[in-house]
């Protein structure tokens, strides 16, 4: 049987096995030297009977703390708990040499809703940095608290913060016998999980469109394969391709006007790229191996997917118009499942080392390889939107679950639910 097959299988079987499937972060590793900030509780300015359903201020610091950039003060080690710049008094913040300090208020705002306010302080210069105000509901408060800290990660770094993005992910429950799956969707904080579809045949390869508002995924209704585009927000679906044989890796253009496919319906797997305002299919690669996995390029100018017609799965490079197909990965025997960063400077994939199946970026630039993860069956990476973070599946006590990784590797969590089996991760792109 050959390697990609072989995976495929696989896949195949840990997504039938034996979930509440809110995820919960663990930090498993952190940076050295990440930068030491200040989030004081958002202070509640209504009725104290009746307090706002989120803790801002705690999310805020959650959010910054697993970006792997800041250590955030325990609340324990607080000396002050101001909420408004004339209660800051910066020495108490110098002497617990914090460089940083969030600061905020939460106030009712008509029936059922709130006002948000929070300000950004530079410590040693006891300048305020931002300050910014929201109107929210309760359900959306944790939202506000994701930009807040988004806002945040921005003006201290200079990169964008991905706190206010979503994940989409495949949850397997039940047994083999009676098996449960669905695609879920959460907050990137893996909060707030909602049910996208749920089968009781095999769900696969959630892949986003690039305005965050539709999934594109495999379904097995029906005992087959078949390619669905789905509305995130109206749950309304439809069929995008049903033919015989494989209908699998759906992946969208940058601009959302095709979808690319591995489809066999003309005898080998091979990658087709579809129009879809005309639904007209056009065929990129034609080959005798299996190709399968595509993944666009930033600029829409090319497609990496992965290939065996080396003798083993590889990953290649086409461009979109046509042509010869470009090795891209030497290293290891055994390379799939490639996506870009969203600069179009790296590549993540994976890759075999020994036996063990990890996560690896590449620099196209300079052509170098680094493994990023240390687990036995590591599969499916996706970078955040901001480029800074890794999502992937991996194993777990048994158990499949979620993982995330920086880039640079320094940074390393687990998300996990309290049962069942968690794979094929994708993270949302910036909401337009």
């Amino acid at each position: 049987m050959k390697p990609l097959l072989q995976l495929f299988l696989l896949l195949l079987v840990l997504g039938a096995q034996a979930g509440r499937a809110e995820l919960v972060i663990e930090i498993t590793e952190g940076v050295e030297g990440a930068l030491p900030i200040a989030v004081v509780p958002f202070r509640w300015s209504g009725d104290p009977a009746s307090p706002p359903p989120q803790k801002v201020g705690r999310i805020v610091a959650a959010d910054l703390h697993r970006s792997g950039y800041f250590k955030p003060l325990p609340e324990s080690q607080m000396l002050a708990f101001p909420a408004t710049t004339a209660e800051v008094d910066f020495r108490d913040w110098r002497a617990l040499k914090q460089e940083n300090l969030v600061i905020g208020e939460i106030a009712p705002n008509g029936p059922g809703g709130y006002k948000v306010n929070f300000k950004l302080f530079d410590v040693y210069k006891g300048e305020q940095l931002m300050g910014y105000s929201f109107a929210t509901t309760a359900r959306d408060l944790r939202s506000v608290a994701h930009h807040i800290a988004d806002l945040v990660f921005e003006t201290l770094t200079g990169k964008p913060g991905a706190f206010a993005t979503r994940i989409a992910y495949i949850v397997s429950e039940g047994t083999i016998e009676k098996p449960r799956i669905s695609l879920r969707i959460a907050d990137s904080d893996g909060h707030n999980s909602q049910v996208i579809v749920s089968s009781s045949e095999p769900l696969m390869s959630p892949a986003w469109s690039p305005d965050g508002r539709k999934l594109a995924y495999v379904s097995f209704e029906n005992g087959r394969p078949s390619i669905w585009i789905q509305e995130v927000f109206t749950g309304k679906r439809e069929k995008v391709t049903s033919f015989k044989g494989i209908n699998g890796a759906p992946a969208w253009s940058p601009d959302g006007r095709f979808l690319a496919m591995c489809l066999s319906k003309d005898g080998d797997p091979d990658i087709y790229v579809m129009d879809l305002a005309r639904r007209k299919l056009r065929r990129l690669v034609r080959h005798w191996a299996i190709d399968t996995e595509p993944a666009w390029s930033p600029d829409g100018r090319y497609i990496v997917f992965t290939s065996d017609r080396g003798g083993s799965p590889q990953i290649y490079r086409i461009p979109v118009t046509g042509g010869k197909a470009q090795r891209l990965t030497f290293e290891n025997g055994y390379n799939a499942r490639a996506s870009y960063s969203p600069d179009g400077k790296l590549l993540t994939f994976i890759t075999r080392v020994g036996r063990q199946f990890r996560i690896a970026v590449m620099d196209l630039a300079r052509g170098s390889t680094t493994v990023l993860t240390d687990g036995s069956l590591d599969e499916s990476p996706s970078f955040a939107p901001n480029g800074s973070m890794i999502i992937y599946a991996t194993r777990y006590r048994g158990k499949g679950v979620l993982a995330a990784v920086s880039t640079d590797g320094r940074v390393k969590q687990r998300l996990a639910t309290q049962s069942g089996d968690v794979r094929d991760p994708a993270w949302s792109p910036f909401y337009q």
